[in-house]
């Protein structure tokens, strides 16, 4: 049977900014970091949910070309400060990831913190075609993800290594997934996630 995600709407999470989300650390998770220092994120990068947008500034800060699209208009404006507050040039869009083809762009990476997470089955096989759409050939689309190790109920629904290499088929190579953990704003501080490297055929 089709399993399902809390289906939180684009009002909901752009409420969430109204205050400091769980999810927002001020800073880019230690997994996209470690990736960045690696020079693992190369060229055009899309930064795809991007919430307050720092995973894009970051790869700004490192010369490259980055764009941040998120559904909520309050993470945007927010992300879109904090680029001019540190003279940046990123560029951040209010867009359904959903919808990322009307970017009419192509991305040599795309960084995903903690968004693949928060669709039901039927939107997450458009989510990865959305993705498809705009990673050129030979891209790589960095995931990370809530995970069927994290104990509890409370929170985005769990994803088993499974889930995701099912989703990423024909088209995709999963290069790897790792255990790996997202920083939280919350006690305990961290949580259990998977951090995914997929390459676009």
């Amino acid at each position: 049977m089709p399993r399902r995600a809390p289906n939180q709407s684009i009002e909901g999470f752009d409420e969430s900014y109204l205050g400091t989300p769980p999810w927002d650390i001020g800073r880019p998770q230690p997994v996209f970091l470690r990736l960045a220092e690696a020079g693992s994120i190369r060229g055009r990068v899309l930064d795809s949910g991007c919430g307050t947008g720092e995973h894009a500034l970051m790869a700004s800060e490192r010369g490259l070309d980055a764009t941040g699209i998120d559904a909520a208009p309050r993470a945007i404006a927010a992300a879109q400060r904090k680029a001019s507050d540190r003279g940046l040039n990123t560029r951040f869009f209010v867009l359904d990831a959903l919808r990322l083809g009307e970017l009419g762009e192509r991305f040599d990476t795309v960084l995903d913190s903690g968004l693949f997470h928060i669709f039901d089955d039927e939107r997450r096989v458009l989510y990865v075609e959305a993705v498809g759409a705009v990673i050129q050939g030979g891209g790589r689309y960095f995931m990370c993800c809530f995970s069927d190790r994290q104990p509890g109920d409370w929170g985005p629904r769990r994803v088993s290594q499974d889930e995701i290499r099912a989703s990423f088929g024909h088209g995709w190579k999963v290069e790897s997934i790792e255990a790996a953990q997202f920083d939280v704003n919350l006690d305990p501080p961290l949580v259990q996630a998977w951090l995914a490297t997929i390459t676009r055929d």
